[in-house]
């Protein structure tokens, strides 16, 4: 991998361009976050999807219900066990999300210029003058001038099923709109969305600390996507119940910054949450086109010097029925690498889209192409400037494995931990190896029982960029000075080499515990 590690600052040869991408073990550093849905549910799709690069599957509850991703879910785990590719599992809250009800499900058509009644009387039928929604405050949230977009899916520009609405009047409860272009809007349900306008709905609602309690319990969710996270409290407030719900207190939760509200309190909640997922959808909607990059940048920025995972959505949408993106889309999901990101999440693609497992596959290329040509020494330098002096004992450690990674080109790097976090300081200084993250099981016991923890960590380093994770025997504790500490070494050199990212002669720096001291040291393999 660090072999082709070229730099976009330095001459490259255009023959070199034109050379075929290799695949590998690990399709790209860069993690993969796929939307399951209806044409995305088979064992045989899932295992594809596995194959080509997913290691996060996200449920999304603004839909379906959960006797549906529970059927999912189960093929999941089928098409984890016969690809032996681990797999974690992110829950996707549906929040204060407001939505126009079709009950009879017949298409609408919105004529340009023409009016629009918004209402909050469920009984109406919906139709081409009146749509019925599901808040009744919206009358009191928006003035006349105000945007609104109404969507089959979410309002892109380009797309027929969305419509955008300015506020004419507000009567009473309703809320009358000029439709400024002709879209026609088939289903059940669309989404809506006021822009830049606070609505006053709680971040979690009933509904999604239901499906928490029961099905997020039963399946023991790595991550909790909070939609529409708009302040601190709303993370703080968020952990408390996972605090109460037994396995959840482990679950990590990532903001999701979808509007002016939640980007206006960005420092809090990224010193909260334990990850931030970039909603550009919304966020699309609610900044001017032209500031989109912008936020984009400045909270990547923030993110990889917090050290915390950052995601990126809605990247290749034109992928859910085409099978090539567009050249704006690769470039877009290329630019994101370069800026630091952690995962990329598909949407539609993978959840409606005729192409998952090539958009999957896609989407990895164009991120390893991506990571040829990062700037890791000018990341690496701006971190450690951020990190300031004195650093703590584990930072240092951290960077230190880097540096000696880059110095003797190394392989790979493996680092043995028992709660992920020495592994994570690691990926923040972005290594241009993979880092085999070991993670050590410890003993728990509740004086009726044993267990081990691990199976958490081990996953939740899935959506890291760089860290691929490795469950260790629970024999072997990672602060052994014993030998027993190098059979763990083995069976990580020999799943490195399984993977192909180690060979004969190969350089390999391992981190580790010993006593109480850390320890970077620089292996040599023989034949």
């Amino acid at each position: 991998m660090h072999s082709s590690h070229l730099l976009l600052e330095e001459p490259i040869r255009m023959a070199s361009i034109l050379e075929p991408s290799k695949s590998s073990f690990f399709p790209a550093l860069t993690k993969i976050v796929g939307t399951l849905g209806p044409k995305s549910r088979s064992v045989e799709t899932l295992s594809g999807c596995l194959k080509s690069g997913m290691s996060v599957a996200r449920f999304d509850f603004s839909w379906g219900d959960a006797e549906y991703h529970q059927e999912t879910l189960d093929n999941l785990k089928v098409a984890v066990k016969s690809t032996k590719k681990l797999c974690a599992v992110m829950l996707d809250t549906v929040g204060p999300e407001l939505q126009v009800i079709n009950k009879s499900e017949k298409p609408i058509s919105l004529k340009a210029d023409g009016l629009v009644t918004l209402t909050p009387n469920q009984d109406r039928e919906a139709s081409s003058e009146v749509l019925p929604i599901n808040f009744d405050g919206l009358a009191k949230a928006v003035k006349k001038g105000d945007t609104i977009f109404v969507g089959q899916y979410l309002f892109t520009g380009s797309e027929t099923t969305s419509v955008w609405l300015e506020v004419d009047e507000v009567k009473g409860d309703d809320v009358i709109c000029l439709s400024r272009n002709a879209a026609t809007l088939a289903g059940a349900l669309f989404t809506l969305h006021a822009s830049q306008v606070h609505i006053d709905l709680p971040t979690l609602t009933e509904k999604d600390k239901e499906v928490i309690s029961t099905w997020g319990v039963q399946n023991k969710i790595d991550f909790l996507s909070l939609s529409y996270c708009r302040h601190a409290e709303d993370v703080r407030q968020t952990r408390e119940m996972l605090k109460k719900l037994g396995d959840l207190s482990q679950t990590q939760i990532f903001a999701k910054i979808e509007n002016v509200e939640g980007l206006t309190h960005f420092d809090e909640i990224l010193q909260e949450a334990d990850g931030i997922i970039l909603s550009r959808g919304n966020l699309g909607i609610d900044l001017p086109p032209e500031k989109v990059f912008l936020f984009q940048k400045a909270a990547l920025y923030k993110c990889n010097m917090a050290g915390k995972p950052a995601v990126l959505t809605r990247v290749v949408d034109s992928m859910t029925d085409n099978l090539r993106p567009t050249r704006a889309e690769a470039t877009d999901v290329a630019n994101a690498v370069l800026d630091g990101i952690d995962a990329i999440l598909l949407g539609a693609e993978t959840l409606r889209g005729l192409y998952p497992v090539e958009t999957i596959s896609i989407v990895g290329k164009i991120c390893a192409e991506a990571e040829k040509v990062f700037n890791q020494d000018l990341y690496f330098k701006k971190t450690v400037k951020y990190v300031g002096e004195p650093m703590s004992h584990l930072e240092s450690i951290a960077s230190s494995a880097v540096r000696a990674a880059i110095k003797v080109k190394a392989s790979v790097i493996i680092c043995f931990t028992s709660s992920g976090r020495a592994a994570r300081l690691i990926a923040k200084y972005r290594p241009t190896m993979p880092v085999i993250s070991v993670v050590i099981p410890r003993v728990k016991t509740n004086q009726l029982k044993w267990s081990f923890s691990g199976a958490f960590e081990a996953r939740q380093s899935l959506i890291v960029r760089g860290l691929f994770p490795m469950l260790a025997d629970p024999r072997h504790p990672a602060e052994s000075t014993s030998a027993t500490n190098e059979s763990v070494l083995k069976v990580a050199l020999d799943h490195g080499k399984q993977a192909g990212v180690i060979k004969s002669h190969d350089r390999v720096v391992v981190c580790q515990k010993v006593g109480d001291a850390s320890v970077v040291k620089i292996i040599e393999l023989e034949d």
